[in-house]
């Protein structure tokens, strides 16, 4: 699981020493990498140099201590993990929220960074900002300029699948191209060729190859979303200009890949919400080579609310419904905003929609316009989703079965208090706190945020 900020605590240590320590750090003045838990703005990364702060409250003077106080129960003193040597100062007056649903039933997430090792480093760097939240779910494309970009002959591959390895339960996801020259504008009497072609075995030993690649990979166990967004306009491997073709060409990709030794493959229909194009229910190619069933659903187009996108023709409710009825998990490969900008109302609204329906997986698009953490112009939205996803652990693998939907947890108030990033919280017992005036916070990573 990835990196947990989690308060480190030692038993037995006396609450003398623990004031002591404070008492030292205080002294030390204005520190960097001190911070306040109510400081609700957005970081922006720090700069190359020192970082400064401004300089810490003082410390309330402590009201007369009782001749004969009773003792208090022994605190519980902090064992400061490994960091850079920088004093700790801070007073925080807040909480963090209780998520809005049980730690033990969270739909596995994590978000798309960026389809290279970069997106495998900066995943680390996600969690950290969003508490420690465990993101069980790394999502990348094989890119779909050439056949052997299909094939897996793509060295980031190796990065994703080191990661994946790393913890028994994360999940890879791979968007595959089901044809070369992807995004290159092929014309529909092309595209309606290709896809003949396909159906007829002729691109097979392609998709053997990428199944032999992932095996020798140790990543048997991928989530393959095989030629998604097949309703739009966008790809070569679109649906419309032979859908019968395209079932058929999906079918034999599915076939040869499960014929490959070793292989636990787990592929993804992924259409994108609403009609577009054609109805994505025209091109579905079966319940024996669909494992999930998915959606790409981005804010948009403007002006649509999210009830619309939930009742619209081929909208969220119909994929979900189309999915019960086929006894299929679901799944959000991609949804972000776009088209209405920094909406915080969708953030919210979608966030609730995920743990209502409780899909497989869902990866945000983290990238401008539709992300809320390397894009910067969606402050509100990257406020909803930090205070909605803080923190999250899963104990729990998430239900690979379709069930009734549970009721809509009630949304985050934009407003609430959220810690900093990258900061603790001290325990140092209610006895010292008291004479403190508030608890101090220790930030980790002060010295950047790597985007």
């Amino acid at each position: 699981m990835a990196p947990q900020h989690r308060r480190v605590r030692a038993r037995g240590m006396a609450v003398g020493a623990a004031a002591v320590v404070v008492s030292a750090a205080l002294a030390a003045g204005p520190a960097a990498g001190a911070v306040r838990t109510d400081d609700l703005r957005p970081v922006a990364p720090a700069p190359d140099g020192p970082v400064v702060t401004p300089t810490a409250p003082a410390v309330p003077t402590a009201p007369a201590v009782p001749v004969t106080p009773a003792a208090p129960t022994t605190p519980e003193a902090p064992v400061v993990p490994d960091a850079p040597d920088i004093p700790v100062v801070g007073f925080p007056s807040v909480s963090v929220p209780a998520p809005p649903v049980s730690l033990r039933d969270i739909p596995a997430f994590g978000a798309f960074l960026a389809s290279d090792a970069r997106g495998v480093a900066r995943m680390e760097q996600l969690s950290r900002w969003l508490g420690g939240a465990e993101l069980r779910v790394g999502h990348t494309y094989l890119p779909g300029n050439h056949w052997s970009d299909i094939e897996g002959d793509i060295g980031f591959l190796e990065s994703w699948a080191h990661w994946r390895n790393a913890e028994d339960d994360r999940m890879l996801v791979l968007n595959v191209p089901l044809q070369e020259r992807n995004e290159e504008g092929v014309s529909d009497r092309e595209v309606r060729q290709l896809l003949r072609r396909g159906a007829a075995g002729e691109f097979d030993h392609h998709f053997r190859a990428l199944a032999e690649r992932l095996v020798e990979l140790k990543v048997p166990d991928t989530v393959l979303v095989l030629g998604w967004e097949m309703n739009g306009v966008t790809y070569t491997h679109r649906c419309g200009p032979d859908p019968e073709s395209w079932k058929k060409y999906w079918n034999r990709i599915v076939r040869t890949m499960r014929a490959v030794p070793g292989q636990e493959f787990r592929f993804d229909f992924t259409p994108s919400r609403g009609r577009d194009a054609v109805p994505w229910t025209q091109c579905y190619p079966g319940d024996d080579t669909v494992d999930i069933i998915g959606m790409d659903s981005y804010d948009q187009p403007a002006g649509h609310s999210f009830d619309e996108q939930v009742k619209e023709p081929y909208g969220l409710q119909a994929h979900v419904d189309f999915a019960k009825a086929h006894g299929k998990p679901i799944s959000y490969p991609e949804w972000g905003l776009f088209r209405n900008g920094d909406n915080p109302e969708y953030m919210r609204r979608m966030l609730a929609w995920i743990d209502q329906h409780k899909p497989l997986y869902n990866t945000l698009t983290d990238y401008c316009p539709h992300g809320v953490w390397q894009c910067d112009d969606n402050p509100d939205s990257s406020r909803v989703y930090k205070s909605v996803l803080f923190g999250r652990t899963h104990e729990e693998e998430p239900d690979t079965t379709p069930e009734t939907p549970r009721p809509v947890p009630a949304p985050t108030t934009p407003g609430t208090p959220l810690p900093p990033e990258n900061c603790s919280p001290l325990d140092l017992g209610q006895w010292v706190e008291y004479w403190l005036g508030g608890r101090l916070c220790l930030r980790f990573d002060w010295w950047s945020r790597t985007r």
